[in-house]
């Protein structure tokens, strides 16, 4: 007797849904063999994390101020996944955002004076996308143009920007009445983005609005359809008369141009002041979020929601109960093990052969 996988023509959505509810159980019941094993309640755990991170007004705020980077550069590398361009580089085009954001906010104002204040929080965003784009259309067009392998570049790259702005806060742009600290100088309060409450800004609101344009988008016009058909059949796609290059080019536009606006909310929402510890890798898990959600922009809400939940149930249990942080990553890593696992079960079915 073996077992064999036998792909499915048509993949079920309700199949997939139960798939995914049975994977995340299983990794929860593995999580609380884990913390039995570390002699902690497991029960209580999960519900600090609970409480810590949605059972109150702050806990979900703070959770929504760490989702709304995971809901941008997911959107941003479904949009490139769509066409089957691997765009491993969000962390450093929202690196490259963060660097466009903090050079309009730094020296925009003291350099054209006579400039209305209301426009230099439109231009601080404006540059932050622009660069987070600039930063995807060069593998774009070396893949595009010349067949240069794009995980390679868009890997590379990230290092390439992540070390141009430690450069830039321990050099040039470091403040230096900033009490010893690597740190830029503060923005002028008129280029902060807008709060909702709390710590929580308008940048859900722009995640929200990038979802809505992309589900139109990539589902309802004829170059999200030519999008996805040069992901499924690339040749089928040259023969009808799609421009491989144009459509690369502007997919990885936008692909960047989200993952800048993402670094845009970390600098000019949350720290108002270029620092160090910006990058937490929310690109790279922006790229799990992405899968996870099967590259839907509501999934890609719904699912960095969820992580950024873990995120900060983590930090509320080190808090309250004494346990390291990193235990929500645990808890992370396993419901990505058994999601992306399942997910088997949704394109194959197992064959009993005897």
């Amino acid at each position: 007797m073996q077992l064999r996988l036998e792909k499915r023509l048509e993949p079920s959505l309700r199949l997939a849904w139960w798939v995914r509810g049975i994977s995340l159980l299983l990794a929860l019941l593995v999580g609380a063999l884990l913390l039995l094993v570390m002699d902690t309640n497991p029960i209580e755990t999960y519900r600090a994390m609970f409480r810590g991170s949605v059972g109150s007004s702050y806990g979900l705020s703070e959770t929504l101020v760490k989702a709304i980077p995971l809901m941008l550069t997911g959107l941003a590398v479904s949009v490139a996944f769509q066409m089957r361009f691997w765009n491993i580089g969000a962390e450093g085009q929202l690196a490259m955002g963060i660097f466009g954001a903090s050079g309009v906010a730094l020296f925009g104002p003291p350099a054209w004076p006579w400039l209305p204040q209301f426009l230099w929080l439109p231009l601080v965003i404006l540059a932050g996308m622009a660069a987070g784009a600039f930063w995807g259309l060069i593998p774009a067009y070396l893949k595009a143009q010349w067949g240069v392998n794009e995980i390679i570049t868009t890997l590379m790259f990230n290092y390439i920007a992540i070390r141009w702005l430690e450069f830039l806060i321990f050099g040039p742009w470091r403040d230096p009445d900033g009490f010893g600290f690597p740190q830029s100088a503060l923005f002028a309060d008129y280029t902060w983005l807008p709060r909702l409450t709390g710590r929580l800004h308008i940048g859900l609101l722009f995640a929200l609005v990038a979802a809505l344009l992309l589900w139109f988008i990539i589902g309802r016009t004829r170059w999200g359809y030519e999008l996805r058909l040069l992901g499924e059949n690339p040749v089928a796609a040259r023969y009808s008369g799609i421009s491989v290059l144009r459509t690369t080019l502007l997919a990885m536009a936008i692909s960047g141009a989200l993952a800048g606006l993402a670094g845009v909310g970390e600098v000019a929402g949350i720290s108002h002041r270029l620092q160090q510890g910006l990058t937490l890798g929310y690109g790279f898990t922006g790229i799990i979020v992405a899968w996870l959600a099967r590259l839907n922009p509501w999934g890609v809400l719904l699912v960095a929601f969820a992580l950024a939940a873990l995120l900060v149930g983590g930090d509320q249990i080190q808090m309250t109960m004494g346990l390291p942080a990193s235990l929500g990553l645990v808890l992370q890593g396993i419901i990505f093990f058994f999601v992306l696992g399942g997910d088997i079960f949704t394109r194959y079915r197992v064959r009993v052969e005897r």
